[in-house]
């Protein structure tokens, strides 16, 4: 089968970063699906393993983790899906990724896919939408379905991938009222229209701004991009007794900052689940499946903002330098091979 991997950790501009090769198709046993890739989207987490997790000497790793496609073949165990069946999913951290023709995953982690949307537009949802849902109500305690909330949730990096969705999932299920922080016109706009009540431009005093929209207390800081930045800002920012949440890799975070206001600093990471598979991990798949129904209700869009072409080394490259220069939004989205 084609794939897409790497065997050592260079530079994007390199001219093997990424290549194209031949592998075995593989088998699957247990609880694992076979699934038979239509699309991928690309996420931060990409770059950040090419660049810091070289291979053994003479493997080649296949990097991925969204994809959507069609169930080829099930191991024994599997009672979640069948072959013929149309899913979407986030894969494991620990396994070979999805920049490949044909992909396993444990079918615990995979939901069907949205049925009002292409492979494409599905493929842009898995791994953003875990990551939001969890942050948004496992880590930060939002309450879904209350009408209102007298708080506001201020969310930094909201044009991003797990910003655009969990801006949609704050604004349609929760009472909170949602700030995002963007600092271009364009990306500015794409959080207005994703439902944030307000904007503000992180590139700029952020106090002040929050200030001037005299909003209901900001209580929730979601903490998507260059934490190690802005932390120290959004600790004079969140109200006493608040819960602030991270996704990143800041170099330098000192929790102490918060100490005073007694926040609770929570991380994560949707890679958790799998990694350790924990005894909830079926919930990612019952996840996946609420994001897929309130996609086909019309209460969630999909937050495909590019398409690379075709599924090979030379366009996951430029995804790559576009998400490492820090100016994309939403998400990026390679299709057929």
């Amino acid at each position: 089968m084609k794939a897409v991997g790497y065997k050592k950790s260079l530079p994007t501009d390199a001219a093997d970063a990424l290549i194209d090769f031949e592998t075995t198709k593989p088998q699957p046993a247990g609880r694992d699906i076979r699934v038979a890739v239509k699309a991928i989207s690309v996420n931060p987490v990409d770059y950040k393993v090419r660049k810091r997790a070289a291979p053994p000497e003479g493997e080649t790793k296949i990097l991925g983790y969204d994809a959507a496609g069609v169930v080829d073949a099930v191991g024994p165990d599997v009672t979640l899906f069948k072959a013929g069946d149309e899913v979407y999913y986030a894969g494991s951290i620990q396994r070979q990724g999805t920049n490949s023709e044909f992909h396993l995953v444990d079918e615990r982690i995979v939901g069907r896919k949205p049925s009002t949307l292409s492979f494409a537009e599905a493929a842009a949802l898995p791994l953003t939408s875990i990551t939001a849902w969890e942050l948004l109500f496992d880590r930060l305690g939002a309450v879904p379905g209350r009408s209102v909330d007298p708080r506001t949730l201020l969310i930094i990096g909201g044009a991003g991938g797990v910003g655009s969705i969990l801006t949609q999932l704050a604004r349609r299920l929760t009472g909170l009222t949602v700030v995002a922080t963007a600092s271009r016109p364009e990306t500015q706009k794409w959080c207005l229209d994703l439902g944030a009540h307000a904007v503000i431009d992180h590139s700029k005093p952020m106090k002040e701004q929050i200030d001037k929209l005299k909003l209901p207390p900001v209580a929730l800081i979601a903490s998507l991009t260059n934490t190690g930045d802005h932390y120290k800002a959004l600790a004079d920012i969140i109200a006493p007794q608040g819960k602030y949440g991270l996704i990143d890799d800041p170099a330098e975070f000192n929790v102490a900052a918060f100490k005073g206001k007694s926040v609770s600093v929570h991380w994560e990471s949707m890679f958790t689940r799998s990694s350790f598979r924990t005894p909830d991990m079926i919930g990612q798949h019952a996840l996946l499946n609420d994001v897929a129904d309130l996609i086909d209700k019309g209460v969630l869009r999909t937050t495909l903002d590019q398409a690379f072409g075709t599924i090979n080394a030379a366009n996951l490259k430029r995804a790559h330098a576009l998400l490492e220069s820090g100016k994309s939004r939403g998400k990026i989205v390679l299709e057929g091979w």
